[in-house]
């Protein structure tokens, strides 16, 4: 299974549902594409609790604004079977650039505009608007 797809969407069915937050397995990849989406404003915030040695679950705060969902649609572009790789010049623009992706790159995970301004390029994981 996806664990990127798992978490996006847990979060789509989390702001559906109207919930304050939701719950996720933990890892180092899903943590920092959490970073991205907090620093971009998607989301309040993130915490990682430890259930027990070993197992760890991510505490994900959504984020409405005058009661709508912060994030109109988030998706995944690279799976499992089918990566998806993007030099900077190609990298598409989401909504016109009113969206982000984020990318996994050899200097961290970051959104499209920080991997611009680094001019470098990577994997494309996932798309929000």
């Amino acid at each position: 299974m996806d664990p990127i797809a798992d978490m996006l969407t847990r979060i789509r069915n989390g702001q559906s549902a109207r919930k304050g937050a939701v719950l996720s397995p933990a890892s180092v990849l899903r943590e920092r594409v959490l970073d991205v989406l907090k620093r971009e404003g998607y989301i309040r915030d993130y915490s990682r609790n430890e259930l027990r040695k070993g197992v760890a679950e991510l505490r994900i705060e959504l984020k409405y604004h005058q009661g709508e969902p912060a994030i109109r649609e988030i998706g995944c572009i690279s799976r499992p079977g089918r990566k998806v790789y993007s030099g900077i010049k190609e990298l598409a623009r989401i909504h016109g650039g009113l969206g982000i992706a984020i990318l996994s790159t050899p200097k961290g995970v970051m959104s499209d505009g920080e991997a611009r301004a680094a001019n470098v390029g990577g994997e494309v994981l996932c798309h929000v608007f």
